[in-house]
C-alpha cells in the first residue's frame, strides 16, 4: 500500500527482455532506505517488487501482464520514474490510500499555466472516469492528486509548484500515456452499489435493495 507522495524521482538505469517480460533497473537513493530484498516500490504508479538492491539502484521484474496493462512498456533508459516505498503501518497519511494497481492507461490531453500552478486534463478510459468526482482522489504516474472537474471524456487536476519540481508530470506533453488509479474506496462503494443499481437483484458481491434498507 502506498500513499501517492512521491518520495523521488528515478532514472532507468537499464531493460533487458527476460523470458517473463522485462528486467527494469531504476537508479535511485531515497527509496532504498529500509526496503528489504523482495520489498514493494511503486514505479509510476505500478507497484513492483524490488529482486535485488544497491547503493543506488534496485530492479525489478515487469511480468507481461504489467506491461500490457500500463505505461511501463513505453519506458527507455535514462527515462525519469515517479518512485515511493511501501507505507508503513502507523505513517502519516499525506495523500490517499493507493494500491499502485492499475486501473487503466489515461493520455495527457491539454497542459494550461495558471500563475504559479498548472491545469492539467487527461483523458481517461470510461473504467476510471466512472469514479472520478470532483474533489475526490485519483493517482496519476502515482502521484495523489485531487480531480477539480469532470467533463464527457476525462478530469482536470491543478499542479502546484512543489508537485511540479518533485514529479515527472509537468514534463509529459500532450499525448502522452499515464497510468491511473481511481480512488480505493471510491472503487468498493461502487461494487457494492452494483446490485442496488441493477434494482436490487444483486450479484456477486453486490448490493441488494433489502441489505441497503437493513443499513
Amino acid at each position: 500500500m502506498f500513499t501517492g507522495i512521491v518520495e523521488e524521482v528515478g532514472r532507468v538505469a537499464a531493460l533487458r527482455e527476460a523470458p517473463a517480460g522485462r528486467v527494469l533497473t531504476v537508479g535511485c537513493r531515497a527509496v532504498l532506505k529500509g526496503t528489504p530484498k523482495g520489498g514493494s516500490i511503486m514505479v509510476n504508479g505500478t507497484c513492483l517488487t524490488a529482486t535485488s538492491l544497491e547503493a543506488d539502484r534496485f530492479t525489478a521484474d515487469v511480468s507481461p501482464e504489467t506491461l500490457r496493462v500500463t505505461t511501463l512498456g513505453h519506458l527507455r533508459p535514462g527515462d525519469p520514474v515517479n518512485l515511493e516505498r511501501a507505507m508503513a503501518l502507523g505513517d502519516r497519511l499525506g495523500g490517499h490510500l493507493v494500491t499502485g494497481h492499475v486501473d487503466g492507461v489515461g493520455t495527457v490531453r491539454q497542459v494550461h499555466p495558471e500563475g504559479d500552478a498548472t491545469e492539467i486534463r487527461y483523458d481517461a478510459p470510461p473504467e476510471v472516469l466512472g469514479l472520478c468526482v470532483v474533489k475526490g482522489s485519483i493517482a496519476v504516474e502515482g502521484v495523489s492528486l485531487t480531480v477539480n472537474a469532470v467533463d464527457g471524456r476525462g478530469f482536470a487536476v491543478m499542479i502546484i509548484p512543489h508537485t511540479a519540481d518533485h514529479t515527472t508530470l509537468l514534463g509529459m506533453p500532450p499525448g502522452t500515456a499515464v497510468n491511473l488509479e481511481a480512488d480505493l474506496i471510491g472503487k468498493y462503494v461502487a461494487r457494492l452499489l452494483e446490485g442496488y443499481r441493477e434494482g436490487g437483484r444483486g450479484g456477486a458481491g453486490g448490493l441488494t435493495l433489502d441489505g441497503l434498507m437493513r443499513l
